[in-house]
């Protein structure tokens, strides 16, 4: 029923490998969230499992991984500290339903309305957020328990642990491609380092200085069900919509802008609706299973995309190690120096921002550059979503701002007297008011044409603008007659009582696009 690998020989293996790579690079990532959100780091870990493994099976892009993110996080946060976790989970539950719906009314083919400079704005700006996640890496905590920058011999060993993973993945490819380069980085380094002797933080290492405890382990159990114990009452759906519908945005936003990255990367096409039903389906789950959620995450989707997963069997791979490493491997994952994580994520970075953008700053419209430049920003400074939207809305302005200066005419006064304007472009809410400076009703004849041939009615707004420029000849005692005007439209303007005598000739063919239509 489902496909689990590619058409390649050795998809199924390859698959696995990657799946084990990105299963490596999860394991920080999750404990990190989960430590943003002020949850138990199991809480992260289980996210990661339950997420992943439910859309790597249902989702509607095969070798996207999905899990705990910080976008998710950062929303968790304020309810987790004002209401307590039980909430939360309540809130993941409603995020799903709400995601689940999105995808059951088809609602995810409207992210093809993302302009690519806003795409290209998202992966910088992403970028910029997985580098900027990675120096925390290089803190240590200091005698009095408080975290401070490492500095001398700890900075020098970790930079250059760091390094040879990154030099590692670069060149092991032009010798072998037999395993992932990001996994055989991460197992030659914990390898150098336990062999040498080599003095260099580890995952546990990382996790002990998250938590304070000395004594705190990956090790953990299986994700147990329970119904989150809130009441069920308007007064908890009044505290939890609002985070629902936000967490519900966000996680989908960054899911489907995930899913087209990778879909241009693998020249393949995903499935946009399926992938938000999943994503649904996977966060109901966690709020059953004392999960924190999630959502796409693009730097281990790119992890595994550089490292060959390109099947379902890559995502299944990683939340099933993850999850093992939980319950019975934690002590072979906890070894691992965050050096090697660090390298691979920091060649995430590498791979994830579009250099290209840099290259075309002078080649694109100036309104492009800013765009890319202003969501990146908005990215780093606060989230996806609202550089998503933010990029959107600035999308559009400057699109009617442009469309709204074209609008024009062309006339002529025929043999009988009667003066003819032929209207060239696009007539909607940008243009309706330099539309009505076409025209000098005061000097033109009694009888006035108003060609729409080469014209486009787009909205009520130009509706209204029409309306009011036959009312402006209407009160001289002049006449305006509307030729090639379209269907729909004679029909709006017929509804709304208008005085506009409307010539009824062979009209091209195109429609309104009015909310009364819709």
């Amino acid at each position: 029923m489902f496909e689990l690998t590619g058409k390649t020989k050795f998809s199924s293996r390859t698959d696995i490998l990657s799946g084990l790579t990105v299963a490596l690079a999860l394991v920080p990532e999750a404990v990190a969230f989960a430590f943003v959100a002020g949850v138990d780091p199991l809480v992260g870990l289980h996210a990661a499992f339950i997420v992943g493994l439910i859309t790597a099976v249902f989702g509607g892009r095969p070798g996207m991984i999905s899990g705990a993110t910080g976008a998710i996080a950062i929303v968790l946060v304020a309810l987790v500290a004002e209401h307590g976790i039980e909430y939360m989970f309540a809130a993941v539950v409603l995020m799903g339903v709400l995601q689940a719906l999105a995808g059951l009314l088809r609602l995810g083919k409207f992210i093809r309305m993302v302009p690519h400079p806003v795409m290209l704005g998202f992966v910088n700006g992403l970028a910029i957020v997985i580098f900027l996640a990675q120096l925390s890496q290089f803190k240590t905590v200091d005698a009095e328990g408080q975290m401070q920058w490492m500095a001398g011999a700890p900075l020098y060993i970790m930079l250059g642990l760091v390094a040879a993973t990154m030099g590692i993945i670069h060149f092991l490819p032009k010798w072998t491609r037999a395993i992932p380069s990001s996994l055989a980085a991460i197992v030659i380094i914990t390898v150098a380092v336990k062999v040498l002797g080599i003095n260099s933080p580890s995952i546990v290492d990382y996790l002990r200085s998250m938590t304070g405890d000395a004594g705190a382990t990956l090790q953990g159990s299986w994700p147990a069900f329970s119904i989150p114990s809130v009441p069920f009452n308007l007064e908890t759906l009044r505290i939890v919509l609002p985070y629902g519908i936000i967490l519900a945005a966000v996680g989908l936003i960054e899911s489907l802008l995930t899913l087209t990255l990778v879909d241009e990367l693998t020249e393949t096409r995903g499935r946009g609706n399926k992938e938000c039903v999943a994503q649904g389906a996977a966060n109901i789950t966690c709020g059953f299973f004392g999960a924190m959620g999630g959502c796409a995450m693009i730097g281990q989707s790119m992890i595994n995309i550089n490292s060959g997963g390109r099947g379902r069997l890559s995502g299944i791979t990683a939340s099933v190690v993850l999850l093992a490493f939980v319950l019975v491997a934690s002590p072979v994952i906890e070894i691992v120096p965050v050096a090697a994580l660090v390298g691979v994520m920091f060649m995430v970075v590498v791979g994830t921002f579009a250099w290209s953008s840099l290259n075309i700053m002078n080649k694109v419209p100036v309104s492009d550059v800013f765009i890319v430049i202003l969501v990146s920003a908005v990215t780093v400074a606060t989230d996806l979503a609202v550089a998503v939207f933010v990029g959107v809305i600035v999308s559009a302005l400057v699109f009617a701002w442009k469309h709204a200066k074209v609008i024009h005419v062309f006339s002529r006064t025929d043999e009988a007297g009667t003066k003819i304007y032929s209207l060239r472009g696009p007539l909607f809410f940008g243009s309706a008011k330099s539309f009505g400076e076409l025209f000098d009703p005061h000097s033109d004849p009694d009888n006035v044409i108003l060609e729409f041939e080469h014209a486009r009615v787009s909205d009520h707004s130009a509706i209204e603008a029409i309306d009011s420029l036959a009312e402006r000849y209407l009160k001289l005692g002049k006449t305006l007659h509307l030729r090639h005007l379209s269907a729909d439209c004679r029909k709006l303007l017929r509804k709304a009582g208008s005085l506009i005598e409307v010539n009824v000739m062979e009209d091209p063919i195109y429609h309104v696009a009015d909310d009364a239509l819709a």
